[in-house]
Parts: C-alpha cells; sequence; structure tokens
C-alpha cells in the first residue's frame, strides 16, 4: 500500500528528450532540468520533479530490457516517414573506455603460463611425497596438468597417509613444521594458484586475452588518446554501428578488437531486426577480410568493403609496378612464375591459413635458386631462396572489390561512409562529449549506447524536418 508508480511514460519521454538535446546526461543533471528547464516541466504536465533515484531505478531496471524495442519503434516510425534505404548501409566502429581501472588488467596468456608453471611445482612436490610414503607401498600419479579435483584429493590422501591434521597444526613465528606439513603447505599453495588462474581464464573466456578487475566485461584495447592518434592500452568496448541514410540503423557492444570479427555478427542482427540482408554493405578497410568477403557472397551481400592494402593497390604508383611483387612476376609459356633473375618458382605445399573459418588455405611457391642473383637483397629478404604466397580466390576477390569500389557507384559510396559513419561518431563524441563509459558490464554499455542511438535518430529527425519546414516556406 505505498506511494503510487511515477508515471513511466513521462520518465519516457524526458529521458529520450535529454538523450536527444544534450546526447548524454546523468540522472542528476536530468532532476535539475526537470526542476528548473521550462521544456522539461511542459513534459512533465504539472507533475513533481521525479528524483534522480527515480530516474535511475526507471532507466536501470525498466529500460534495460526494453531499450532495444524502443529504438526499433523509433526507427520504425522515422523510417516510414523518411522513406529509408535500408540497402545501403554504412558500416563503423570505435573504442569507448570503459568505466575501470586502467591499471587493473588481467591477462590470459600470463595466467596460462604461470599454471604451467604451478603444474611444474606440483610435479616437484608429488616426487617428494612419493618417498615419504613408498614405504606404505603408494605412488601418487603425477601429470602433465593437473586438475583442481585431483589436487585436493591428493592432499586428502597424502595427509591422511601421513596422519596430519592441517586444521590444528601451529604455524607461524616461533613453531618449527616438519617435512611433511611443508610438504602439504606448498601443495596447498599451488592449489590456491590454481583455482585463481582457473577464474581468470574463464572470465577471459575463448574470445578474449585479456579483462579489467573493475569491469571484468572490459577488455584491454589500443585507444586513440589524443588528436595526433597516439593510444594506449586502456580497458574499452568496441562500439560498432550501421548508418543509413544518417540514422542509425543497427548498433552493437563486442568485447574484442578486431573489427573484421564484429561484421559478421552485425550483420546477423541487421536481418533479425528488418527481415534481409543489406545489398550494399559499405566499411573500411578493417573489415575487408577473407571470411567477411565469403559470408557477403553466401548472402547475396556487394563487396564494398575495403581491404587492409586498398590504398596502395590505389594510389602508390611505385607499389602497384614494382617488379618485385609476387603479383608481377612474368608467367611463362609453361605456367611457371618467372622472377626478375628469369628463376623459376616450383610448388611445395598446400598449407591451410591459421585461424580461418572457411577453411582457407594458401599454396607455397619457392624459386629454384637465388644464388648469385643481382637482385636478391631487393628481391629477398630471408637467407635461402625467396618463398611465395598465393591464394588465387582470395586475389580474384581483391580484383572484384578494387573494380566496384574504383567505379562512379562505389566512389559515392564511399564517399558517403566518410560523411555518414565516421560524422555520426564525431557528433556523439565530439559534439555531444561522449568519449567514455558512465556504466559497468557489457548490458550496462549497451543501455547507453542504445539511449545515444535513440536520442541521435530524434534529433536527426527533427533537424531534417525543421529543414523541411525552412525549404517549404
Amino acid at each position: 500500500m505505498g506511494r503510487p508508480r511515477y508515471d513511466e511514460v513521462k520518465l519516457l519521454k524526458i529521458v529520450l528528450f535529454a538523450f536527444m538535446d544534450f546526447g548524454d546526461v546523468t540522472v542528476r543533471e536530468l532532476q535539475k532540468l526537470c526542476e528548473t528547464d521550462t521544456r522539461f516541466l511542459w513534459i512533465l504536465d504539472g507533475t513533481a520533479a521525479p528524483s534522480h533515484m527515480t530516474i535511475a531505478n526507471f532507466i536501470n531496471h525498466r529500460m534495460r530490457c526494453s531499450v532495444k524495442e524502443v529504438f526499433d519503434d523509433i526507427n520504425r516510425y522515422i523510417f516510414s516517414q523518411e522513406d529509408v534505404d535500408l540497402q545501403h548501409i554504412y558500416i563503423d566502429g570505435t573504442k569507448l573506455t570503459a568505466n575501470a581501472n586502467r591499471y587493473s588488467w588481467v591477462w590470459k596468456k600470463t595466467c596460462i603460463t604461470n599454471r604451467n608453471r604451478t603444474f611444474d611445482k606440483l610435479t616437484q612436490i608429488i616426487r617428494e611425497m612419493n618417498e615419504g610414503v613408498s614405504m606404505q607401498r603408494v605412488r601418487f600419479e603425477t601429470r602433465n596438468e593437473y586438475p583442481i579435483e585431483y589436487v585436493e584429493m591428493l592432499m586428502e590422501k597424502y595427509a591422511e597417509l601421513m596422519a596430519l591434521e592441517p586444521e590444528k597444526a601451529k604455524r607461524g613465528r616461533g613453531y618449527r613444521k616438519s617435512t611433511e606439513m611443508k610438504l602439504y603447505d606448498r601443495m596447498k599453495e599451488c592449489l590456491k594458484k590454481l583455482k585463481r588462474y582457473a577464474i581468470h581464464i574463464k572470465v577471459c573466456g575463448d574470445h578474449r586475452n585479456s579483462y579489467a578487475k573493475t569491469d571484468k566485461d572490459a577488455t584491454f584495447m589500443r585507444v586513440k588518446s589524443d588528436y595526433m592518434g597516439n593510444d594506449q592500452l586502456l580497458p574499452a568496448y568496441n562500439v560498432q554501428i550501421g548508418v543509413c541514410d544518417e540514422y542509425i540503423a543497427i548498433y552493437d557492444v563486442y568485447q574484442y578488437a578486431s573489427d573484421m570479427d564484429c561484421f559478421k555478427p552485425l550483420m546477423e542482427k541487421f536481418k533479425k531486426t528488418y527481415g534481409f540482408y543489406p545489398v550494399y554493405p559499405v566499411a573500411d578497410a578493417g573489415y575487408g577480410s577473407f571470411n567477411n568477403y565469403l559470408y557477403c557472397e553466401e548472402n547475396d551481400m556487394e563487396k564494398f568493403m575495403k581491404f587492409p592494402m586498398f590504398e596502395k593497390e590505389t594510389k602508390d604508383k611505385a607499389y602497384q609496378e614494382d617488379p618485385f611483387r609476387s603479383v608481377n612476376f612474368r608467367i611463362d609459356e609453361e605456367g611457371y612464375m618467372r622472377c626478375p633473375n628469369e628463376k623459376r618458382f616450383l610448388f611445395r605445399e598446400t598449407r591451410p591459413v591459421k585461424g580461418n573459418k572457411y577453411g582457407r588455405t594458401e599454396e607455397i611457391y619457392q624459386c629454384e635458386d637465388c644464388t648469385g642473383c643481382p637482385y636478391r637483397e631487393k628481391c629477398c629478404k630471408g637467407t635461402g631462396n625467396r618463398t611465395v604466397r598465393l591464394n588465387a580466390e582470395l586475389t580474384q576477390i581483391h580484383e572484384e572489390v578494387l573494380q566496384n569500389l574504383n567505379s562512379i557507384h562505389g566512389a559515392l559510396l564511399r564517399m558517403n561512409r566518410s560523411i555518414q559513419a565516421e560524422g555520426t561518431f564525431g557528433t556523439i563524441k565530439w559534439n555531444k562529449g561522449y568519449s567514455r563509459c558512465r556504466r559497468r558490464g557489457i548490458e550496462g554499455v549497451l543501455l547507453e549506447i542504445g539511449l545515444i542511438s535513440c536520442g541521435f535518430n530524434l534529433r536527426k529527425y527533427h533537424l531534417r524536418k525543421l529543414q523541411r519546414m525552412k525549404t517549404a516556406a
């Protein structure tokens, strides 16, 4: 029988209007606006201004699960009114610094290395234990890796055989421990380390190499810290957006830094939201990988994503005409590649590319003899014969991408991507001052990005509507 709940419709209005006008606001700033700003007083329509706790509870509990539905409803209305083209989507990403201590890192590889060292220590301890229990015709098994349950079983069994009472044993200054008790305590310390390393590795998971202790969902990434592009290793989130006709059509937050790995899940989310894949996904060189190109072929999407060497392939004339590049080698009548010294390249093996999910392979060719070659310093960087790695399918895809992006349509799409996708992040981060997450955890960051995207689309819609009214007048 407590007080009635505050009107959630009015709370939703003031939250959306605040994010539309200011880009990002704190709950205390929002409370002050509801008390002093005439626009917010008009929205409240005589209702008392909500406290910051009321606003915080509404955002963190009520909107956390429904922000995606609110974003979709807003887009559904705006896109129907503006006739937004969803076939052309401009994709870009940015690293947002997490609300976490920058020195609270945990590295997965370091934990694995230290765990292996602990395994070696356990092996040595077990060998010493076997010397003590050999008179009882018992021998503990040594392994390369020791599960936590196995170590606990060893400690229990050893204490039973040696008649140890670890709980009653006196430790500290002035007390001398027996050899058996010292071995037991050493194994106990190793067990504590194994449990700690297991927790760290589990938190990192399969796709991350690090995390921050103060925000376990944040991953350490290279973040641009100033306008000169100087980067630092900071806990951050990888925020990805897809822009259609200047509106944010899709957004998502990822815990890994590589943009190449974000393309497929972002397009899957687009397909789930709108029911189809965009025909023209346009992105920069961070997304142009063999996996993503094959994914586009599978789902009837055109390849308008740059690959890492696109700028050199199109602008650097010296690089294009370099006679020592493998693509510029002459092919003789027998089908052999010939270097500038007219030496043949012989096929050696076909090797799978590490980490490729589509079974990509590359062919290894090696020069028959580089001894005494006058071009060796310019052509070969190693000590042996020159080796060349080729993939005919990837080379063909790169030629198709170059043809697409160098066409008139491709040039317009590249220009629009720079304006729309990068301009959206410029408005959010520079104009509105949102460059660091306020909430912790990936769900909290998704909530923030969802509210900011809702506010951005609402502001863009009203600005374009006012512009149309001025033009009509």
